[in-house]
């Protein structure tokens, strides 16, 4: 997939990556990272009375595997500046070793900034397991440069 800059996004534009699948290292290594080691977490016995019956992932892995998912669309490549933020980010339900997401990114808002040389995108990112469930959603803004940002060749080809 191409780089996408300001002028080439559109609100109610949506993008989708491909799917992956969350192992059993992915918990461990999160648990590691992060020192969460809460049993829901980490404790296959303790989890299994619990109302999920099983081990949850970690509800802040789901968002980092969701920023990832964004090298995966592609379309940001050579042209986010700076994430600004998330805001709104529901946990619908839970996540689990063994299941397979893939990220479904809306574009929401197209914002040229003073300059013209970048702008605001707002998103929304959705998580969508194997079952094709919304587990989790959210929204981020980031800043994007423009094609006149870049000069040149780059500045006068055609959007993608």
């Amino acid at each position: 997939m191409k780089t996408y800059y300001l002028e080439d996004f559109q609100a109610d534009q949506v993008f989708e990556s491909g799917g992956r699948t969350i192992t059993e290292a992915d918990l461990t290594f999160f648990s590691m990272l992060s020192g969460d080691w809460n049993p829901v977490h980490a404790d296959a016995e303790a989890a299994r009375s619990t109302r999920f019956g099983q081990r949850v992932v970690h509800g802040v892995l789901g968002m980092a595997i969701s920023t990832g998912m964004l090298h995966d669309i592609g379309v940001f490549q050579d042209s986010v500046i700076a994430m600004m933020g998330f805001r709104n980010w529901n946990f619908l339900a839970p996540l689990f070793v063994n299941d397979t997401v893939h990220l479904k990114l809306t574009i929401l808002s197209v914002e040229p900034g003073k300059s013209g040389r970048s702008g605001k995108l707002g998103r929304r990112f959705q998580l969508i397991n194997q079952r094709d469930e919304v587990v989790q959603e959210g929204e981020s803004d980031v800043l994007v440069l423009t094609r006149q940002a870049l000069g040149g060749a780059a500045a006068s080809s055609p959007r993608p």
